[in-house]
């Protein structure tokens, strides 16, 4: 197991040494061993890189036989990766991308009916409606604020705890956070806002918070290493990413506003193909994909599986995470004003989007 995993990690990195960390990683992760099934499935994923071997040892024990190709991506990265190639996709399944982006891609039919084994152990707010279960969650995904407490103690700055906190002048340039349009991390944030605040009051929020960021980035999960590195001492992004700084020994402490978390459902879905060969594999994989043994892993690194009743508190993680988040936000109407909304916030702020590469 431990030579198959680090195959992983080797071409892993030698993919992320051509085109850049996180961007277009594909990998192999084929085994040998005894299994009824065998054969090749493609797996587009947006789970972050270093948790992906993790998650992937029970699946390996499980079906030794069976070789994955993993691409992995930022989630907006993804869905317009799929969304592009259309019926032509060598994608069989999607892994760990957001629901609010799955729902798009249902719209244009690239989704099949699939409910995998414990579906009905999921509640039903982390999956698909009960009529047609064309996605299933594996964890919920929450946006926070990271503060390096360090580096604002120096500057003589208290640390930000609300959202109105973050409107003060005196953290002009000092904020980092993900880009909506590249990052599922950025789009759940601004399609909370812009529902637990109103249309109106949310854009306008939204103009005077630019007032105090330096950079959005095109990763999810960049902005909390600035935060934890001092660039940008103050990050809006997932708990997960503050909570793992923390854990490291960064100088960084995570505030969880009050007003409601932001929030999304990494889950999991069958791409719509006519005679799949790989179509017993990929149902395989969704199966385990929301196993017992996985959500353990999914809850120890995200503080909230979707099937976690069973499960004790992560570590880092308050006890009373799920209550935190935004009760009424709407993943439908998410999805269904994405573009409007991208639009809008690309006309508006976009200026700020730190260089693609």
């Amino acid at each position: 197991m431990k030579k198959r995993m680090g195959q992983i990690g080797i071409v892993c990195m030698g993919v992320l040494a051509l085109v850049g960390c996180g961007q277009g990683g594909e990998k192999s992760a084929g085994g040998k061993g005894e299994s009824g099934l065998s054969g090749e499935l493609t797996v587009y994923t947006a789970i972050e890189e270093e948790l992906i071997p993790t998650y992937l040892e029970s699946f390996e024990e499980q079906y030794p036989n069976i070789d994955l190709n993993i691409v992995r991506d930022s989630t907006g990265i993804i869905t317009s990766k799929l969304l592009a190639e259309g019926k032509n996709t060598k994608a069989d399944v999607v892994w760990g991308v957001q629901a609010s982006n799955l729902l798009t891609l249902e719209e244009k039919n690239m989704l099949a009916e699939y409910s995998p084994e414990g579906v009905e152990e999921i509640p039903e707010m982390y999956r698909d409606s009960k009529d047609s279960t064309k996605w299933t969650g594996n964890l919920v995904t929450a946006s926070g604020i990271t503060v390096n407490t360090a580096e604002l103690k120096e500057m003589g700055i208290e640390p930000p705890k609300t959202y109105k906190d973050l409107l003060d002048p005196k953290y002009k340039g000092l904020i980092a956070m993900p880009h909506p349009a590249s990052s599922g991390t950025g789009y759940l944030q601004v399609s909370t806002w812009l529902q637990m605040m109103g249309k109106e009051k949310g854009w306008q929020y939204m103009k005077h918070l630019h007032k105090n960021v330096g950079i959005y980035t095109h990763s999810g999960s960049k902005p909390i290493k600035m935060a934890a590195n001092g660039e940008f001492p103050i990050s809006l992004g997932l708990v997960y990413s503050g909570i793992q700084e923390k854990q490291n020994g960064a100088p960084v402490e995570v505030y969880l506003p009050k007003a409601g978390l932001g929030w999304d459902v990494e889950a999991n879905a069958l791409i719509n193909k006519k005679n799949s060969e790989s179509d017993k594999l990929a149902k395989a994989f969704l199966d385990w994909a929301v196993s017992d043994d996985v959500m353990k892993e999914y809850h120890q690194a995200y503080g909230l599986a979707t099937k976690n009743e069973k499960l004790e508190t992560a570590k880092g993680f308050p006890e009373n995470f799920e209550d935190l988040l935004y009760k009424d936000h709407n993943l439908r109407q998410s999805a269904k004003q994405r573009s409007e909304i991208l639009k809008q916030w690309e006309a508006n702020f976009a200026e700020k989007a730190e260089p693609k590469k």
